[in-house]
């Protein structure tokens, strides 16, 4: 009996995560929306912004895929989602170019805001990329030194929110980098699930993950933490500033989160934190569009 051949699109479909894509979608969202508060929006920028930060995203991943393997921490005993590189789905090489293509339409939705909005995306753009390649590849990458949620609350709050914004009005404010603060954490509590559900793994696998580092019921409280905490940021610019009380409309999303935060504490096997995986991309989806709808109705 023939076993059918796997679908190619299917496959680069899978290594293409899109359960993560939120991370990439919502900070343009809040940022964009946050410009059209201030009665600015060009939909070009918009939709470059929004296809650059997901081709980032899409590239990051495809390099992880391709380092993971590579390094050897994809293993036959991995609790996530099959890595095409590892699993002999694609050929390294093919990754690798992917790779490249992916980063190269980056690039080529930045050269079309740097040219429309300013030299100053040109850095948060290469330093996304290079990042996105950082984080498990290069001689030192930072995800295997425990640094990753770091960096994912860097780019993924106040480079992707603030540039976001900066693509629409030229300028940053301190409401755009005060809102980047809450898309940041529930970006980087994505990866904390992430990394609590591999913790066996990576410890193994001698990758030294912030989860590996602290432990996992550490890391089930700093999620706990990172995900509650983003409701009360979100509250400063009405608080402290300008926009109104439609600020309070992420607050829709609680439900959402007390469902994650209760499968991240209450179990450690990998169906379930996959499960935890996809809502939290869900929650930071919900929460930013609820966001981004409020802050148009603060005009």
């Amino acid at each position: 009996m023939s076993v059918a051949a796997p679908n190619p699109v299917r496959i680069w479909v899978m290594a293409a995560r899109p359960k993560t894509l939120p991370l990439g979608v919502a900070p343009v969202l809040v940022g964009t929306a946050l410009a059209g508060y201030m009665h600015v929006f060009h939909p070009l920028r918009f939709i470059a912004a929004l296809l650059g930060s997901i081709f980032i995203q899409i590239g990051a991943n495809l390099s992880n895929d391709y380092s993971d393997a590579h390094r050897g921490a994809d293993t036959e005993d991995r609790l996530g989602p099959v890595r095409v590189t590892a699993g002999g789905l694609v050929p390294p090489r093919q990754v690798l170019i992917a790779t490249y293509v992916t980063f190269g339409l980056a690039v080529l939705c930045g050269v079309y805001l740097i040219a429309v909005a300013g030299w100053q995306l040109l850095l948060i753009g290469v330093a996304s990329i290079i990042a996105g390649v950082l984080y498990t590849g290069g001689p030192r990458p930072y995800g295997y030194e425990g640094l990753g949620e770091v960096f994912v609350f860097l780019f993924f709050g106040f480079a992707a929110v603030a540039g976001s914004y900066f693509a629409q009005v030229r300028d940053f404010s301190w409401e755009s980098l005060v809102l980047s603060v809450p898309i940041g954490l529930i970006a980087a509590a994505v990866l904390v699930v992430n990394n609590t559900r591999d913790i066996d793994t990576d410890r193994r696998a001698n990758k030294r993950t912030l989860a590996v580092r602290i432990g996992r019921e550490r890391s089930r409280r700093l999620f706990a933490s990172m995900v509650l905490l983003a409701y009360p940021v979100v509250l400063i610019p009405w608080v402290a500033g300008p926009l109104r009380a439609w600020l309070l409309l992420p607050f829709l999303s609680l439900p959402i989160a007390r469902s994650v935060i209760r499968i991240v504490a209450e179990h450690s096997d990998g169906p379930s934190l996959n499960r935890a995986l996809a809502q939290t991309g869900q929650l930071q989806l919900v929460f930013c569009v609820l966001l981004s709808i409020g802050l148009l109705l603060s005009r």
